[in-house]
């Protein structure tokens, strides 16, 4: 199975509002595992940032403003990611981003679900940790990746940790589905052994003070006045042997 881990930074957090990508990160898997093959590109977004954004991923118009525009790397894009199934954390962010410079660059390009199955690693997130944080940092330092040297938002820095947060999230898979029959069933033998080498040790005696027999003797001579017998009591031979 092909996967790609996809990621974006923008201008601002609205495309409908007129902002744009200025960095598209993926990290392409197969098979669960990294192939080396990642696609990287900074873009000219022709608008201003919003507010905040810039200090969020630390690029600059300045910088961006000799790098390539959407529609000149599209076609590579899409040679990328075609066919593969992508992996996005908050998929519905970058999806409704990449739709709109799909449509800017041409009714041609569709969008991206004609083109791949789309899986969203935070509703993955909310599923097995409900009602907890579930940002990309939350789930690093949850799931033990070490995120240490992110200190801005940056879309290939972003994909590569998101890979192996995606990992753990969906680690033991395989275990928690039913495996093969034999493996079942050497796991069931395990499990009744181990169960019947417990049964097999000696129990634990404990010893009674005098004052605690005498105590439990009088208790069950109030229960054999009311019932006739209690429950500690040996069963009568004749009551056995109607049994």
């Amino acid at each position: 199975m092909r996967q790609v881990i996809l990621d974006t930074e923008t201008t601002g957090l609205s495309w409908e509002r007129g902002n744009r990508v200025v960095e598209i990160g993926c990290v392409e898997f197969i098979e669960r595992r990294p192939t080396g093959r990642n696609f990287h590109r900074y873009l000219n977004p022709r608008c201003e940032f919003e507010a905040g954004a810039q200090e969020v991923t630390g690029l600059t118009l300045e910088f961006l403003a000799d790098k390539p525009l959407f529609e000149d790397i599209v076609e590579e894009f899409l040679e990328f990611i075609d066919g593969a199934e992508l992996v996005i954390h908050n998929a519905a962010f970058d999806v409704g981003f990449l739709d709109n410079e799909l449509r800017l660059a041409g009714s041609q390009y569709g969008k991206l679900a004609d083109r791949c199955a789309i899986e969203d690693s935070l509703l993955l997130a909310r599923q097995r940790f409900p009602g907890q944080r579930n940002s990309l940092d939350a789930l690093c330092k949850r799931l033990g990746v070490d995120n240490a040297h992110r200190q801005l938002h940056g879309a290939l820095l972003d994909a590569q940790l998101l890979a192996e947060v995606y990992i753990g999230l969906t680690s033991g898979q395989e275990e928690i589905g039913f495996g093969s029959d034999t493996r079942a069933a050497e796991a069931a033998a395990d499990a009744v052994a181990a169960f019947q080498g417990r049964s097999e040790r000696p129990r634990p005696r404990v010893a009674v003070e005098a004052a605690e027999l005498v105590a439990h003797e009088a208790r069950l001579q109030v229960l054999r006045a009311k019932a006739g017998r209690a429950i500690w009591d040996p069963v009568p031979e004749e009551v056995a042997s109607e049994s």
